[in-house]
């Protein structure tokens, strides 16, 4: 009974010690893929592809979800606000809960879903095949021409399709709202302009969908990167990426919202 519990113990020890070493290799990866951005903005061309890559292709998943959750907000709002005699705020919660909240977040997790899951499979087929070898080999670093450009995509491409998404729920919450329901155009939108505010508001939608495109990127180009060069090994990745990406973006949704809303 003692030998197994400390068995026990000792498992929980090693798998400690295992996520605390992968944790430090991350953030020492975090800083090789700094010091390499300078090599990879001096061919801009490749980062503006992998934009394509990450963030034209996805727009197709972006826009309908924007729209279909603006929709349902629209349904769901306008039922609660009515039961106060508030339906012509409608416009209100629509804008501020896309924009501070659903916005970044749900896009987030569609950009970890998609883009992520690929930028993952495509590194670590690249390594199952060697071809990260055979850059070192003729002396061409694999972090500034593979890593750099598709963890400075994702940086990039993550604001602009958390806007669009936004941009499409409140069309969404429009469609439904005014045209079916029928609450009053002119509330709609003027009660949106006056309430929502550019720094409090957008800006922090902003700096989050930022920081979440930061954090999906880099751990997807870390767990290609550091994955086994087997199938078994890039399908375990590209299923991490997918996990951690996810549960991160709520973490830091919770930290970012409580720094940025705590003086409201």
């Amino acid at each position: 009974m003692f030998e197994r519990t400390l068995d026990s113990f000792r498992g929980l020890g090693r798998r400690v010690t295992d996520r605390v070493w992968r944790l430090g290799s991350a953030a020492r990866f975090f800083m090789l893929v700094l010091l390499a951005s300078a090599t990879s903005f001096r061919r801009f061309s490749l980062t503006i592809r992998e934009v394509y890559f990450t963030g034209v292709q996805s727009l197709i998943i972006i826009l309908v979800s924007g729209l279909f959750v603006g929709m349902v907000l629209g349904l769901q709002g306008y039922d609660t606000l009515q039961r106060y005699g508030s339906s012509e705020a409608l416009g209100i919660l629509v804008a501020l809960s896309l924009v501070r909240e659903l916005g970044p977040v749900v896009a987030g997790l569609l950009f970890a879903s998609r883009a992520g899951s690929a930028i993952t499979a495509e590194i670590g087929l690249m390594k199952a095949t060697e071809q990260l070898v055979a850059m070192e080999m003729m002396a061409v670093d694999p972090i500034a021409r593979v890593i750099g450009p598709r963890f400075w995509s994702g940086v990039i491409s993550m604001p602009l399709l958390a806007a669009l998404f936004s941009a499409m729920g409140i069309c969404g919450g429009y469609l439904v709202g005014v045209q079916l329901i029928g609450v009053d155009e002119g509330s709609f939108w003027s009660q949106m302009q006056a309430s929502v505010d550019f720094r409090d508001d957008i800006l922090n939608g902003v700096i989050k969908s930022a920081v979440f495109g930061a954090i999906v990127s880099l751990i997807a180009v870390f767990e290609g990167y550091d994955c086994n060069g087997t199938a078994e090994g890039v399908s375990a990745a590209t299923t991490r990426t997918v996990v951690t990406s996810s549960l991160a973006i709520l973490a830091a949704d919770f930290i970012l919202t409580a720094f940025m809303f705590r003086g409201a």
